[in-house]
């Protein structure tokens, strides 16, 4: 998805609020010395695991959940390598497998690898620096797989929530008949504790909101807010990730009275004049990512289109 320019300030924010987490790697061998030798190697890009057998390997991975990348032996006692990992496929079929093998077992891996239960295998004894290319290579293919995933639930989400947002439109007398359950809809879609949507007139909020988690009586700070207030001045959205590095909101009554850990304010403009804004808030550190950041905003845009087709 192409960034929003829009979001550029949001985003920032965002890069700098979060270090991106570490992959996941399982490395499964009966011999100790290859499995510290395979940990020492990938411990500082990966969260390593390591089992001495097939049956301990399942265990952390029913503890532990899907791991990006798997590095077996072959030859290990009660359990194949290829046992193994065709056991982890149908559970974690994002995962990318790496067999170790001798020469003499490379004809026995033919059918895993044509399956596609094993991604590559590497003979031993295997070069450090060979074997970081391949791992760099089936990190790539997770990511690749995961992102086309991520992509195609993404897209049946926002496509569910488009017919939403025009369907409440589409039932509604009026805009203020739509703000409530605009307001319900994009709180429970953001992930949000509070969604309020309010009309605007000459920048400033007119009006009864349609709220979400919060009662209307208790947001008479809402007009003063100076994320509001830049929203309404500015029309682009305004936001703060964490209010706790914030030393100006951080030390306003209502963000401490409500609790609110993130803000966000969106304007909806429509010929360069602001409709409404919509504000959501969290009680936690602002917990989407950038992909779900700017899909809201393609949401926002699209109560817009919907607001326009409903009678004022």
């Amino acid at each position: 998805m192409q960034p929003t320019p829009e979001l550029s300030g949001l985003l920032e924010q965002l890069q700098s609020l979060r270090r991106p987490p570490k992959f996941k790697m399982l490395v499964v061998d009966d011999e100790p010395d290859n499995l510290d030798l395979l940990y020492r190697t990938f411990r500082r890009q990966f969260d390593v695991y390591r089992a001495e057998s097939g049956a301990e390997a399942l265990d952390i991975l029913a503890n532990k959940g899907e791991v990006a990348v798997i590095i077996s032996d072959q030859r290990m006692p009660e359990m194949k390598g290829t046992e193994f990992l065709s056991k982890t496929v149908p559970q974690f079929p994002n995962t990318v497998r790496i067999i170790l093998t001798g020469f003499t077992d490379v004809e026995d891996l033919v059918d895993a690898i044509n399956s596609g239960q094993v991604y590559r295998y590497i003979t031993k004894p295997w070069d450090p620096e060979a074997m970081k290319v391949l791992v760099e290579r089936a990190l790539n293919a997770y990511r690749t797989q995961c992102q086309r995933i991520d992509g195609v639930e993404r897209a049946e989400t926002q496509t569910d929530l488009i017919q939403t947002i025009f369907s409440i439109a589409k039932t509604a007398s009026t805009i203020t008949d739509c703000l409530e359950p605009m307001a319900q809809i994009l709180g429970k879609y953001a992930e949000a504790d509070t969604c309020i949507f309010q009309l605007t007139a000459n920048k400033e909020l007119t009006g009864e909101p349609g709220c979400y988690g919060v009662e209307p009586d208790a947001l008479g700070w809402l007009a003063q807010d100076t994320l509001v207030e830049g929203a309404l001045t500015t029309q682009l959205p305004q936001g703060c990730l964490d209010v706790s590095q914030d030393d100006q909101l951080s030390g306003l009554s209502h963000y401490q009275e409500q609790q609110i850990s993130a803000h966000l304010v969106f304007p909806l403009v429509y010929r360069q004049r602001v409709l409404a804004v919509l504000s959501l808030q969290w009680r936690q550190v602002f917990p989407l990512d950038e992909g779900d950041l700017s899909l809201l905003y393609l949401a926002i845009q699209q109560v817009i289109l919907a607001l326009m087709c409903t009678t004022v």
